[in-house]
């Protein structure tokens, strides 16, 4: 049994979501995005939690829920905040349980350290440490999956730039025999963080954190997993054995598309790669200011292997930018909500049952049978790993480009911005 599984999304009730972030929604696009298996987010909301409570119902023996045949993982996240070594540390947790008897004993205990669970679905814990954390998940439940959230993402995240630490034990410490897997994020894929030998000991999962549920950004990243058996039980052994066997790979979207991949500024139009960026101390050429440092900076600061290093026994992936993206760019269209987008998804994935047959497996003659061949050589692109992207940068996700003069155009253009930039900072005194 193949399982396409995202595991960190939020709901209605979590800030900057789509009102459409609910369980209906959530089934009707996961099933057109192919996957069978999603977390719910967010169990920490009382008003979110009183609705999964109706609408989902356990699958006997399982550690999973269903709604109208899709399955669903009790799922949360985290964020501790708190101060370490004269530094402020903001990091996410993703949090999986098997039942709802163990999400009311946390929530209950969560209470108890002073948390307002209803002001977020992304709950905040303020003063209380990721190592805290972990002792008290595990004393509730020590089959929790505790899975460091978008680990290099720049402001909340275990290797973040504004907030982290350089190793996965400085934040863990003695806890650090609780945490079996790492999540990549939007901006890193499994070969940048093979880059540090450090991370060999820990299996790298890919989800999508969505805050809407449309199909270009639901399940953009997931864990595909092969089972006997679907159960929570089932997919913790995979996952701390790293078991190749029954955890085949992770679909990544390729880290440019990301919105930290480079070092930038995004009030000044000014995105840089590391090289680029270090030459002139992370400072904005444009305004003088600080830049917020990309992940692909970050990553280069603290790795200890050169590219192109696998790990032994490490987890495949598969490079992926959405089918709507494609469509988009393809048409050259403005917006993913465009109805010839929709238009066009939908013909596709009623032919070929979801939208994950369509990028992974669909032959190119039968994609042709169905739509123009420009559309058809863009996805077999994509399923090869050749599309390029414009690479994404304080907040702002990256480009697909399919044209390669196209592609030349813009990174001139960006090239004029930063060598204009750096002329007028060589005077410029600060702000």
């Amino acid at each position: 049994m193949k399982i396409f599984a995202d595991l960190h999304i939020h709901s209605k009730y979590a800030r900057a979501t789509s009102k459409d972030m609910d369980i209906e929604h959530l089934t009707k696009y996961g099933r057109l995005k192919g996957l069978n298996l999603i977390g719910t987010g967010d169990f920490t909301h009382p008003e979110w939690l009183k609705e999964l409570k109706q609408k989902l119902q356990p699958v006997e023996d399982t550690g999973l829920y269903v709604y109208d045949n899709m399955n669903f993982m009790l799922t949360t996240e985290v964020s501790t905040i708190y101060s370490q070594d004269n530094k402020i540390r903001k990091t996410h947790h993703v949090i999986h349980v098997p039942s709802f008897d163990i999400v009311d004993q946390i929530n209950e205990e969560l209470k108890k350290l002073g948390a307002d669970l209803g002001i977020d679905g992304r709950l905040l814990l303020n003063g209380r440490t990721s190592v805290e954390l972990v002792e008290l998940l595990i004393k509730i439940y020590k089959g929790t999956l505790i899975v460091p959230a978008h680990i290099w993402t720049p402001w909340f995240s275990v290797f973040g730039s504004k907030s982290g630490f350089d190793s996965i034990e400085e934040c863990y410490q003695d806890q650090i025999k609780h945490i079996y897997a790492l999540e990549t994020g939007l901006s890193s894929d499994p070969k940048m963080n093979w880059r540090l030998s450090p991370l060999d000991k820990f299996t790298l999962m890919s989800n999508s954190d969505c805050h809407s549920p449309w199909p270009w950004r639901l399940g953009r990243e997931c864990n595909v997993f092969e089972l006997k058996q679907l159960t929570f039980w089932e997919i913790l052994d995979a996952v701390k054995k790293k078991d190749k066997k029954r955890f085949l790979f992770t679909v990544e979207v390729e880290p440019a598309y990301g919105k930290y991949h480079w070092t930038g500024h995004r009030n000044c139009n000014i995105r840089l790669s590391p090289t680029q960026a270090l030459k002139i101390n992370d400072i904005c050429p444009k305004c003088g200011r600080k830049m917020t440092i990309g992940v692909e900076e970050r990553v280069e600061e603290l790795a200890d292997r050169e590219e192109g290093v696998v790990p032994k026994n490490a987890i495949p992936f598969k490079s992926l930018i959405p089918l709507s993206e494609l469509i988009k760019t393809s048409f050259k269209i403005d917006t993913l909500y465009s109805k010839t987008v929709w238009s066009e998804y939908n013909k596709l994935v009623e032919n070929f049952d979801n939208e994950f047959n369509v990028l992974l497996d669909a032959p190119r003659e039968e994609l042709e049978k169905i739509t123009r061949k420009q559309l058809a050589d863009v996805i077999i692109k994509n399923r090869e790993g050749r599309v390029k992207v414009l690479p994404g940068y304080d907040g702002v996700y990256g480009v697909p480009i399919f044209d390669e003069l196209e592609f030349k155009r813009l990174q001139e253009e960006q090239k004029n911005i930063r060598l204009h930039s750096q002329k007028k900072i060589l005077d410029f005194k600060g702000p």
